[in-house]
């Protein structure tokens, strides 16, 4: 197989109802996990992950036990298991979100599990509480399907980036508040305080998910107005001369108004090698973060 088939098509305008719908259902299913899970430092107890599947909220204890809600974008449908044996199943189908909350708490509570959340999706701007809202209720499985093989490959490069570092750096995350999937590296030293820009969430959240300087890369679909499928690459605080680095990586390119380093995901797609040129992307980004931020490279590297 080509490098490039390894890599799904997914045109932004094709799926970007469905895509919307996916991003609500994962809020509600990620603020289970974070209503259930010990706090972890920069909101690290709440993301989901990427498996062999979908989207996973790996282990979630709850009392004595414990138990796992996945998203199987194979076979369509939302599982919930608990280590206890006991199975609970939604099909992923065309459903309104009021009705996929709906349904997920009764199936929580049928297993006896009590979850309360905001029922407010958060970093959407005019959103609505799910239980109100049946404008968002559009499915297409192939699409999903796509999607969740990108999210796979972007794991797996994110992965090996992630391993070349000696110092902090997060899980690869898929945080489901801007429905993208990351890796973070992090400099040990504190940041300034984060101004917070996000709808419906507090600066004291974005405080803590930035308490420490960061560079930052990651995949996300083209939601948020953006409107395509991208890589991305920012540094906190921003360093000077940052905006300013040479890449190696053709198609990539600085984003004014993002404040971040883009890779489109078509140009990556295309390149001869595109894992390569993804990895290319990352090292790049994060050496432009490093070098003007006076990172502690030779610590913090292997």
């Amino acid at each position: 197989m080509a490098p490039q088939a390894a890599w799904p098509e997914l045109p932004w305008a094709a799926w970007r109802d469905t895509c919307d719908t996916l991003h609500l259902w994962t809020q509600v299913v990620g603020k289970v996990r974070m209503a259930l899970t010990p706090p972890v430092n920069h909101w690290w107890h709440v993301p989901l992950y990427v498996n062999g599947r979908g989207l996973t909220t790996s282990l979630i204890p709850h009392g004595t036990t414990a138990f796992e809600i996945g998203f199987d974008f194979v076979d369509h449908a939302l599982r919930i298991a608990t280590c206890a044996g006991a199975i609970e199943m939604i099909p992923l189908r065309a459903m309104a979100v009021a009705d996929f909350h709906a349904a997920l708490m009764a199936r929580l509570g049928k297993l006896g599990i009590a979850a309360r959340i905001s029922t407010m999706p958060n970093e959407i701007a005019g959103a609505v509480p799910f239980e109100q809202d049946r404008v968002h209720a559009q499915y297409d499985a192939a699409a999903v399907n796509r999607f969740w093989r990108a999210l796979e490959r972007s794991h797996c490069v994110m992965q090996a980036f992630r391993g070349r570092f000696l110092g902090k750096a997060s899980p690869v995350h898929f945080f489901w508040g801007s429905f993208d999937l990351a890796v973070t590296r992090f400099s040990g030293r504190r940041a300034p305080p984060h101004p917070g820009t996000a709808p419906n969430l507090s600066n004291a959240a974005m405080q803590e998910a930035y308490s420490h300087e960061v560079s930052s890369c990651g995949f996300w679909p083209g939601n948020g107005g953006y409107g395509r499928a991208a890589f991305y690459s920012y540094a906190y605080p921003e360093p000077a001369g940052f905006a300013a680095a040479r890449l190696r990586t053709p198609g990539a390119f600085y984003d004014e108004t993002l404040r971040e380093f883009i890779l489109p995901y078509d140009a990556m797609r295309e390149a001869p090698e595109p894992d390569a040129a993804l990895m290319d992307f990352f090292e790049d980004t994060y050496a432009a973060a490093a070098d003007n931020g006076h990172w502690d490279r030779a610590v913090l590297e292997r």
